[in-house]
C-alpha cells in the first residue's frame, strides 16, 4: 500500500484534502498486513480500543460530518447509536475486517463526493449550536485522524513492533 504525501504547494482546498487523504491512508497502513485477530486486539485493559474499532469509529465520524450534517443524508450504515455510543469499539470479536475496511473505503468515497459539490465557506448547523463551515470539518477531520493515528501507531507497535508515521 502506497501513501501519497500532501503536496507542498497548492490552494487551500487541495491542501486540506491532501492532508485528510494522507491521514486516511495512514490509518489503513496501520491495519495493513495484519490478521483478523490482530486487527481485533484491544490495546491495553481496560480499554477496548483496537485497530478495527478505530476504523469503525472513523467511518462513523466521516459519515456524520460530511454526509449527515453537511448534506442531511442519513442513508448509510453506522456503528454508533445514541443508546450505544461506543459501539464502534465494542463487539469487534465477530466483525469481518474486510467488510469493515470496505465500508470505510466506501464512506470516504461518499464523503469526498459530498464535499466536492460544496465550497469551503458553505455552512451547516453545528450540533453545539450555530453555523459551521466545510473548512472547519476538514480541519476537524484532520485533527480526528491525527489523534487516532497516534493511537493506531501504539496499538500496531504492541501487536508486531511496527512503528512509523
Amino acid at each position: 500500500m502506497k501513501r501519497e504525501d500532501p503536496h507542498l504547494t497548492g490552494g487551500e482546498r487541495a491542501t486540506l484534502e491532501g492532508f485528510l487523504d494522507f491521514h486516511r491512508e495512514t490509518l489503513r497502513l496501520k491495519c495493513a498486513g495484519l490478521s483478523a485477530d490482530q486487527l481485533r486486539l484491544a490495546s491495553v485493559p481496560p480499554s477496548n480500543m483496537s485497530l478495527l474499532g478505530l476504523v469503525r469509529h472513523l467511518t462513523d465520524v466521516e459519515n456524520w460530518w460530511f454526509r449527515e450534517l453537511l448534506l442531511g443524508d442519513t442513508d448509510f450504515d453506522q456503528y454508533h447509536r445514541d443508546e450505544e455510543p461506543d459501539r464502534a469499539f465494542e463487539a469487534v470479536s465477530d466483525a469481518d475486517p474486510a467488510a469493515v475496511l470496505e465500508l470505510h473505503r466506501t464512506a470516504i468515497t461518499a464523503c469526498k463526493e459530498a464535499a466536492a459539490s460544496r465550497n469551503l465557506d458553505d455552512t451547516f448547523e453545528h450540533p453545539q449550536g450555530g453555523p459551521s463551515t466545510l473548512r472547519w470539518v476538514y480541519v476537524h477531520m484532520i485533527e480526528e485522524y491525527s489523534r487516532h493515528n497516534g493511537h493506531a501507531d501504539l496499538i500496531r507497535e504492541r501487536i508486531d513492533g511496527a512503528t512509523g508515521e
